[in-house]
């Protein structure tokens, strides 16, 4: 996937694009499911009540997918330094309690609605698209949202299996395969998932907010 491309692409630049209704969701989701790992669907489900500290560890908490089992997945640094602290101030000034609050669900599921705008149907093009990037990678495989978790995956298993950690591996992947409830060093876990390659360091909210035509 062209992430590169993808995490310089105009959402992330200063150019605000004819018609745009940019939303907050826009900026946050892919980055979070970069960072994460996680189901754009579980994203959507994240709420103030879900960033927890454990062991000096701040965490998101995902909780709401059937296929994958609960985990704490620590914060990575590249989120806080893309605002996240003064985007959650918004929130709570604003009343909001979802992180994705401008995300309306569709038959109570978060996932249709970021696979459109993401992938674009049919006439309608996608972020991909407007991004000039295929949505059909060299395998054929249709590039998604979900492509994000399996980059996620591959760099996680990398470090873990240099941590000498299937186990982090499994956790922070929410794969059955690890049978406890949950892992009893935050600090390991922490270590593995700030691994995660940054992919811009300049992308910031608040000049996602002050873009202009």
């Amino acid at each position: 996937m062209e992430l590169h491309t993808l995490y310089t692409g105009y959402i992330f630049s200063d150019q605000l694009l004819p018609r745009e209704q940019a939303k907050h969701w826009h900026f946050w989701l892919p980055l979070f499911a970069y960072y994460t790992g996680a189901y754009s669907d579980e994203i959507g489900h994240l709420t103030l009540d879900d960033i927890v500290t454990l062991s000096d560890v701040r965490c998101f908490h995902f909780h709401t997918h059937g296929k994958i089992k609960s985990r704490f997945v620590p914060i990575h640094d590249a989120l806080f330094a893309a605002g996240l602290d003064p985007y959650l101030d918004f929130l709570k000034a604003q009343g909001h309690t979802r992180l994705m609050f401008d995300l309306p669900s569709k038959s109570g599921r978060y996932s249709e609605k970021v696979r459109i705008w993401f992938s674009g149907e049919g006439e309608r093009a996608g972020y991909l698209q407007k991004c000039a990037i295929p949505n059909v990678d060299q395998q054929g495989m249709k590039t998604a949202i979900s492509s994000l978790r399996l980059n996620f995956e591959q760099q996680v298993r990398i470090h873990a299996i240099q941590a000498n950690s299937k186990d982090a591996f499994n956790y922070l992947m929410g794969f059955k395969e690890f049978s406890g409830s949950l892992f009893n060093d935050m600090s390991l876990l922490n270590g593995i998932l700030q691994n995660v390659r940054q992919i811009n360091p300049h992308l910031h909210w608040q000049r996602f907010i002050e873009r202009h035509h």
